[in-house]
Formats: structure tokens, sequence, C-alpha cells
């Protein structure tokens, strides 16, 4: 009896190797095939999270897609860990001085060689099935020149939200210019997937500011028209930590501002205005009530958007919502 037992578990053990070899195999074939996708993967002084990143995008499976990884001049280890993965699993990868996100994107856009592509951050974890479903949903749909899905909040040490993150959510079924524009609906910057060649005829990233996705999704919407919104594709275990650019709210909003005065000339520019300093001094008056005191000369109007936040600023902050 122990001995059939002992033969069962070799038995058992051996098939798990092959199963195991057999996927790693197909996963290898998968990325050796013309990419149907390209992932474009910016990284900076992410040493403790860039491997886990990079390994979830390359356990994506379904399709056919290629890993671009170009390390901006890291400080930190960052270098030394994506060289030994990329002699491990064979993706494309870069490292040179810094130039800043925007240069290094639009750099990687050149390089990508898929129909599609999507942009993910070193420090975020991508979900299972993420690459298939969304490349999935844009060959059935071909009048789509983009597709977004939704985001899980994913703590600093990696324990995932069960829940969506409800702000995207408000996007669904799909986002026009005028509802983006004027701050009305939110997408987010690793829950994107692009047809690559229409993103390279509108310019690609735009140097002139330090966000790289809103101005390029403001042109798309504007130029392309309404793009769809799944409801029911996480495309992003997005890791919430202090390097986190909307800590920095008056940055952050200050270049809204800025990348809207673009649109001058629409008629909806005075209202898109008002509602992103009614956002600017609501996200102040939740998390930096003094900042929020000290520029409501610069940010008060008299639009429903800022009235209704006015009360956050009295409100002690155990008591709202975000």
């Amino acid at each position: 009896m122990e001995y059939s037992v002992t033969n069962m578990f070799a038995q058992k053990m051996t098939e798990n190797v092959y199963v195991k070899v057999f996927a790693q195999g197909e996963e290898m074939e998968q990325r050796e095939l013309p990419p149907v996708v390209s992932v474009l993967l910016a990284s900076y002084n992410h040493e403790k999270y860039v491997e886990a990143a990079v390994r979830s995008v390359l356990s994506q499976k379904g399709v056919a897609f290629e890993l671009i990884v170009l390390d901006d001049g890291s400080k930190d280890k960052s270098p030394e860990i994506l060289e030994k993965l990329a002699e491990e699993f064979k993706f494309r990868y870069i490292h040179r001085e810094n130039k800043g996100v925007i240069a290094t994107l639009n750099e990687m856009l050149e390089l990508a060689r898929g129909k599609y592509f999507c942009t993910f951050s070193s420090d975020d974890i991508m979900p299972p099935d993420r690459l298939k479903k969304q490349s999935d949903y844009l060959l059935s749909h071909p009048n789509a020149v983009a597709c977004f899905g939704q985001v899980k909040p994913m703590s600093e040490a990696g324990m995932v939200s069960e829940n969506l993150d409800p702000a995207f959510l408000k996007s669904v079924p799909e986002i026009s210019f005028d509802e983006f524009f004027l701050g009305l609906k939110p997408l987010h910057g690793c829950a994107e997937m692009f047809v690559t060649d229409v993103v390279r005829r509108l310019g690609g990233y735009d140097s002139r500011f330090f966000f790289e996705d809103y101005p390029l999704y403001l042109k798309v919407l504007y130029e392309c028209g309404p793009q769809p919104v799944l409801p029911d594709v996480v495309c992003c275990h997005y890791r919430e930590h202090g390097d986190n650019m909307h800590a920095n709210h008056n940055r952050m909003y200050a270049e809204f501002l800025h990348i809207i005065e673009l649109y001058k000339d629409h008629r909806l520019y005075p209202q898109a205005v008002r509602n992103w300093k009614a956002n600017w001094f609501s996200s102040l008056a939740y998390s930096q009530k003094g900042e929020a005191l000290k520029r409501l000369p610069q940010l008060a109007s008299f639009s429903s958007a800022f009235l209704k936040r006015l009360p956050k600023l009295f409100i002690p902050r155990f008591l709202l919502k975000r």
C-alpha cells in the first residue's frame, strides 16, 4: 500500500511538472507570435514593486502580446532587477538616463508592434486575462479606437480591495469628450487600451505636460468621439502609496487647468474651468483644510459645482467620504 501511494505521488508530481512545463512553453510561444497587444511599462525607482508588476504582465494568457520595459534612469536597484527578468523571459528591456515619463512612453510607442497597446505602471499589478478581454472587445468592435476598464485599489503592502473603485464605474458604458472635459466622468491611467496607429496619428503623448494620460484621452475623445468603458474588466490593481501623483493636489489640478486651455475656444471651456477648480477645492477640503482655506479666493465661484462642495471645508475629515 505504501509503495502504491508513493508511486501515485511520484506520478502526480511528474504530471504537475509536465503541466507546468507545457504552460510555460505555451506562454513563451504566445509571446513569440506577432503581438496583438504591446504593453508599455515605464519603470522609475520602484525596486520594491517592479518585479511583481512585470511578472503580472507576463502571466497574461489568451492573446499574443509583447512587453516593452524602459527604465527611465532609476537610481535604485530597478535596473538590476529588470535586467535579470529580461534575461529570464526575453522581453525587450531598455535602460537609459532620465528623460521623464512622456519621452519614455513616446519612445516605447515607436517600438510597439501590436495592433493595440496599453501602458502599465511599475508599481501596480495586472489582473489575469486583462489583455485578452480588452483586445477581444476591440477586435469585435472595430469602430472603437480605445476601450477603458475598471481598477481595484491595492495597499502599499499588496492587499487588494474586494471592490472596484466606484469613481470609474461612473463612466460606464461610454465616455464622451464633453463629460471628460467637464470632469464629470473619470478614466484611470492604467485601464486603457488603444489602437496603436490612431494614437501615433494623433501625435502620441504631449510633451508640454507632465501628465501623460489626461491630454491624450482628451484628444482621442475630441478627435474620435465617445469611447466604451467596460464595467466588468478589471485592468489594474492600483497600488496606493505616498509617491502617487494624486497626493499632490495643487500640482495635479493646476496642470488640469493648463491642459484644458488647449480647448479654450470650446463652448464648454468656462464651465470646465469652474468644475475643475471646484474639484481642486474639494480635494483640498478633504485632506488639507488649511490649504483649501488659503486657496479659497482662487478657486471659489458661484457655480453649483463649487457651492455644493463648500461645506466640506467645515466638516471633520472622518465624517467625509472621498
